[in-house]
């Protein structure tokens, strides 16, 4: 079964998916500022995203979806070609240490 998250109609659908890569980060979260309510009045009625700018770091980000700026294809083509590769080092890494621990044979 697939998560669902239901969006009241009368509020505007988020312009952001959760785990979008963007140019400030990947979104972790969002949350809405309903119109008629006090934070809607104070900064202004929408979507507010929680990102994440740089995943080796402990640091947060709240945007407004004005705010954020999407990566263009070639963008994410890069970006997801790059976290491809460093990965594919990391399992050959493991694997040279693993044939290290087992003498070469990898059966285990």
């Amino acid at each position: 079964m697939q998560p669902t998250i239901s969006i009241p109609q009368h509020w505007g659908y988020p312009r952001f998916a959760l785990d979008q890569r963007t140019q400030d980060g990947i979104i972790l979260g969002f949350y809405y500022y309903p119109n008629g309510t006090e934070l809607a009045e104070q900064f202004d009625e929408g979507w507010r995203y929680v990102l994440m700018p740089n995943k080796n770091y402990d640091e947060i980000s709240y945007l407004q979806e004005n705010q954020i700026q999407p990566l263009s294809p070639q963008e994410l083509f890069t970006q997801i070609t790059s976290e491809i590769e460093f990965y594919q080092r990391q399992i050959s890494i493991l694997q040279q240490q693993l044939a290290a621990l087992t003498g070469g044979s990898t059966n285990g």
